[in-house]
């Protein structure tokens, strides 16, 4: 088996089964399988996977283990050369499987690859090449200067804004949406580390990779919709503190102590200001927040193929 393409879901049977639909619709000469992780949905996603793709390898949960247990249960079972991170939300393009394992069977140094990943409206979903969260990037992040001198590598640290995202490069940190990973890196370095529930398990992924000497690779010749915000679209106050605790757990767990305690304290105190604004924000906001409807599988491809248009993205 060439990859073992892994895809959690919850609450989001629509999204997962045109992510579904766009997997194998995809042309290459490769071998995968599907594995979905089912974390005890309300939706009947278990009922259709079970109709409609009784290809499709099925992990049922009882609970919401969270996103980097089920994935990490998804590898427990996996026989493919490569693992990828495939998000429910997202919308393969035909050439996208092809393109992303011939290059990594092209550079044997890369432990991790990821594509170009397109929002609906044809803009970049920034999150696809990104540095590493230092406490100046965070700090340059957080509070505007990035999006003040979007060219200035030194303010766009954490998003590298600065770089063309129609090139290659290797970079420090892709996004979970669709990571492409070696199954002798996940046999070197481990898998996510469940400490984190649904968000940063990524970034930290990608900072052990980085430190176990392999290369993590963005590769814009290939590209996927991903509607984002399919299972966290309401922004519940868990999902807002989840996000904010990934903050502080990874940088607990990799700046800690290469920092003095006033660094420290300062990144814990921002976390909780932001925490706490964006709470205050969230509860001002519920009553009067208009629900946005999902881009159907065929709207999400017209707006990659734009995207594809627009940037000139070989296919």
């Amino acid at each position: 088996m060439d990859v073992s393409i892994i895809i959690v879901n919850y609450n989001t049977c629509r999204l997962t089964v045109d992510c579904l639909l766009s997997v194998y619709d995809s042309e290459t000469q490769y071998t995968y399988e599907i594995i979905v992780i089912d974390n005890h949905s309300s939706d009947d996603l278990v009922e259709v996977i079970r109709e409609r793709f009784p290809q499709v390898k099925l992990i049922a949960n009882q609970e919401n283990t969270g996103f980097a247990r089920a994935n990490n249960q998804g590898m427990e079972i996996a026989s493919g050369r490569y693992v990828l991170l495939l998000n429910s939300d997202t919308v393969v393009q035909r050439n996208t499987l092809e393109t992303m394992i011939s290059l990594m069977d092209w550079r044997p140094e890369l432990g991790a690859s990821g594509c170009k990943v397109i929002l609906p409206d044809g803009s970049l979903d920034k999150a696809c090449k990104r540095g590493f969260p230092t406490p100046a990037a965070s700090f340059y992040y957080a509070f505007g200067f990035s999006r003040l001198f979007p060219d200035n590598p030194r303010f766009n640290g954490y998003q590298l804004g600065y770089l063309d995202p129609d090139k290659e490069y290797e970079v420090d940190c892709l996004v979970g949406a669709f990571m492409l990973v070696r199954r002798e890196t996940i046999e070197q370095v481990g898998g996510l580390d469940e400490t984190f529930f649904m968000y940063g398990e990524d970034l930290d992924w990608c900072y052990r990779i980085k430190e176990a000497g392999w290369k993590i690779y963005y590769y814009p010749q290939a590209f996927i919709v991903h509607l984002k915000g399919g299972s966290a679209r309401r922004r519940p106050p868990k999902i807002i503190y989840e996000f904010h605790r990934a903050m502080i757990v990874f940088h607990r767990k990799h700046y800690s102590k290469q920092y003095s305690f006033l660094v420290n304290g300062a990144v814990y105190v921002g976390v909780g200001v932001k925490l706490a604004a964006v709470l205050v924000r969230n509860a001002l906001t519920l009553g009067r927040r208009k629900q946005v409807p999902v881009p159907s599988l065929s709207a999400a491809g017209e707006a990659g193929a734009r995207s594809e248009s627009n940037a000139e993205v070989r296919l």
